[in-house]
């Protein structure tokens, strides 16, 4: 295993940035438990998360309201045993009993197949800086600016409904190696839903975003104003398979579960779609005949997340000891075909290929010149418009068979125009199979996905147009 290093001084601004109630800063809780520690190798994790938040429910706000949260992850290593004991809240006094608890587990653990060294180093340059907090003024411009969408929504005869959530998470990761990564995220939200006074019109809207700066709430009430004008008339439709426009949103829905599912070690051992029959996986394989680009950077612009592996616990897919090794744009499909699955080092052992740990975001890319998602409505001659998708269920993990029901608007589309709003369908879909029928793929751009949004919101995506897409019932859901 590798060797201790022993703690690092704490700078005067670290000291000024102790946990409230707590009397000791992240950095130096961190240092203190590695200290503490009887184990060969230790990982201590310490997140300081708090959040911000507005609801608001016809063309009123509702309530507003602000939080604080402290995560302690203690992860011992003896031998090749792991032991992770994680706690909220904790106080100094509390630290030894938390640090013994996870060296007493590791000793008492059987060994672990993906044990490696840990990473020694990096140190964030950021390290001695305190954690970042989020507060109510983080809605500064976006509150009233919503106040007047309120007042236009009720001169339309519109009601408004939704949230608006702000969170920054600040991670701190110490580990005996000498890692000691810092890294601040923030992570905002807004789902809009507008409704007609009867309640039997609907049309849902959602933005991610880093600090709502780049809101633009009157260009999304508009959008919902304009929904429920054609949902005004209603058309039925019977099951089948019908070309279909997916907007960004339920784009990133489904392709967010197939990078959930890519996993090396479950395609290698023959439990998934990326399994080539016989034996190994299908890295290489063409997916699609459209040159897509699916791929995860950890800088791309607005949608930056963790520079570096950050694991909690071992998993299929993730492993304890890799925390902290940097990560690197990583393509998982490329010109059309498959072209990496997740891995850690151990996965990556067995597969004789490249480590490529998860990333926190994900972009999708179709051939330069795009259309708008507005100039695809304008070209098509008979089809659906879908809002968004959701109750998205996996159905047979061997095909990535997914089913799951419209929402919140499925509209038709006649000789570019839409002509009204349609019933709601359960569909049955493989996003790797659309894959491979897509006709087209529109420009891609920043979205929230409807069904993921509680824990995954760094996405952009493009719209698609599918030829066939599969409406296997017709849904009473409205």
């Amino acid at each position: 295993m590798s060797e201790r290093i022993e703690g690092n001084d704490i700078s005067a601004s670290a000291s000024a940035g102790r946990r409230e109630g707590s009397g000791m800063s992240p950095q130096e809780m961190i240092e203190k438990a590695l200290d503490l520690s009887t184990a060969d190798d230790v990982v201590v994790i310490v997140e300081e998360g708090s959040s911000a938040n507005l609801r608001f429910a016809g063309n009123t706000l509702t309530t507003n309201g602000v939080g604080r949260s402290s995560q302690l992850t203690v992860i011992s290593i003896v031998g090749r045993g792991v032991g992770v004991v994680s706690r909220a809240a904790v106080r100094p006094e509390q630290l030894a009993d938390v640090v013994a608890a996870a060296d007493h587990a590791a000793e008492d653990a059987t060994p672990s197949e993906d044990a490696r060294p840990l990473v020694e180093g990096p140190r964030s340059a950021d390290w001695d800086l305190p954690a970042e907090p989020t507060s109510i003024g983080v809605f500064g411009t976006f509150a009233p600016a919503l106040g007047e969408a309120f007042a236009r929504a009720e001169a339309g005869g519109r009601r408004l409904y939704g949230f608006a959530e702000h969170i920054v998470t600040t991670t701190f990761v110490g580990t005996s190696a000498g890692a000691r990564l810092r890294h601040t995220q923030p992570t905002g939200r807004l789902e809009l839903n507008a409704k007609s006074p009867d309640m039997k019109r609907s049309a849902w809207t959602g933005v991610a975003t880093r600090d709502f700066s780049d809101v633009d709430v009157a260009a999304l009430d508009a959008s919902l104003a304009q929904r429920l004008e054609w949902a005004k008339n209603r058309i039925d439709l019977p099951a089948g398979r019908y070309e279909t426009l997916l907007p960004p949103t339920a784009v990133a829905d489904l392709m967010i579960y197939l990078y959930w599912t890519a996993g090396a070690r479950d395609a290698l051992e023959g439990r998934t779609v990326f399994s080539r029959p016989g034996g190994g996986t299908r890295v290489g394989e063409a997916l699609s005949p459209l040159p897509i680009r699916l791929y995860s950077d950890p800088a791309a612009p607005g949608i930056e997340c963790a520079p570096a592996v950050v694991a909690h616990a071992s998993s299929r897919q993730q492993s304890v000891f890799d925390n902290t090794l940097p990560l690197t744009p990583t393509d998982w499909i490329s010109d059309g075909a498959l072209a990496s699955l997740i891995q850690t080092r151990h996965s990556a052992e067995l597969t004789g290929l490249p480590v490529t740990p998860a990333i926190d975001n994900l972009i999708m890319e179709g051939p330069a010149g795009g259309r708008s998602l507005e100039e695809m409505i304008a070209s098509t001659e008979r089809g659906l418009l879908l809002t968004c998708l959701w109750y998205i269920r996996e159905v047979d993990p061997q095909s990535l068979l997914l089913t799951g029901l419209t929402r919140d608007g499925v509209y038709l589309v006649e000789n570019g125009e839409v002509v009204g709003e349609v019933n709601n369908f359960r569909f049955n879909e493989s996003p790797v199979d659309l894959l491979g029928r897509l006709t087209e793929v529109g420009a891609a751009e920043q979205t929230l996905p409807r069904e993921w949004n509680d824990y995954f919101t760094r996405a952009v995506m493009p719209p698609l147009r599918v030829p066939d897409f599969n409406m296997s019932t017709v849904s009473q859901a409205s």
